[in-house]
């Protein structure tokens, strides 16, 4: 009943918000594995971006796609933590605890990434300004280092921002841009493979005539 109800949330109000209503872009969309696990990665503005994440995927693709969210924020109070929970199938963590890099913690994306099962990951760990990219927290470095064979794939979001301002209650229509990168795999340190993700955010970020974005 679970996965039935979540493929109805998705079909019924995700994808027709994303698709119909705030538009989108998509460029090179075969680099994305569909079944095998993997690790997405991307910029944050907003709450809008895990909609958009997981329509790129087909909807028989729905039930691996697991968004990494922050307990604190997502389980806040019971509505709020059963949809999360329910209907986006959140791994909630701790940030607080993120930098440890064998903490409990990473121990459920783990295990969801043994069971093939497709992470969704936000390496600023919040939501930062429209279109400014903010330092990456090491989180995905630790979690590549104990799946080396796992690849990492940066997607760069553009127009999110503008269509969900931080602190807005409601979106605006915005057509958004979508470039999904090649994969990434674990090179064999924390602080570089960490630098080396966001260097990929930022080249995808150059692929189209964008001043706005920094």
């Amino acid at each position: 009943m679970g996965n039935a109800s979540r493929w109805l949330f998705h079909f019924l109000l995700v994808r027709p918000l994303v698709l119909l209503v705030l538009g989108m872009n998509v460029y090179h969309r075969e680099r994305l594995p569909l079944f095998s696990p993997a690790v997405i990665i991307a910029n944050h503005n907003n709450h809008i971006d895990t909609f958009v994440l997981m329509t790129l995927f087909p909807m028989g693709c729905l039930k691996r796609l697991r968004a990494v969210a922050a307990a604190d924020y997502f389980l806040r109070n019971r509505v709020l933590a059963w949809i999360s929970l329910n209907m986006f199938g959140i791994i909630p963590i701790k940030r607080s605890n993120l930098k440890r890099g064998d903490g409990n913690p990473l121990d459920p994306c783990s295990a969801a990434l043994k069971r093939g099962e497709t992470l969704v990951i936000y390496p600023e760990g919040t939501r930062g300004e429209a279109e400014r990219l903010s330092p990456f927290k090491s989180g995905v470095a630790h979690l590549a280092r104990r799946h080396p064979d796992v690849p990492v794939i940066p997607v760069f979001l553009h127009g999110l921002g503008k269509m969900q301002p931080k602190g807005a209650i409601w979106p605006v229509p915005f057509i958004c841009n979508v470039i999904v990168g090649k994969a990434l795999y674990w090179n064999g340190d924390c602080a570089r493979f960490t630098q080396t993700l966001s260097d990929e955010i930022v080249k995808l970020g150059q692929e189209l005539p964008l001043p706005e974005w920094n």
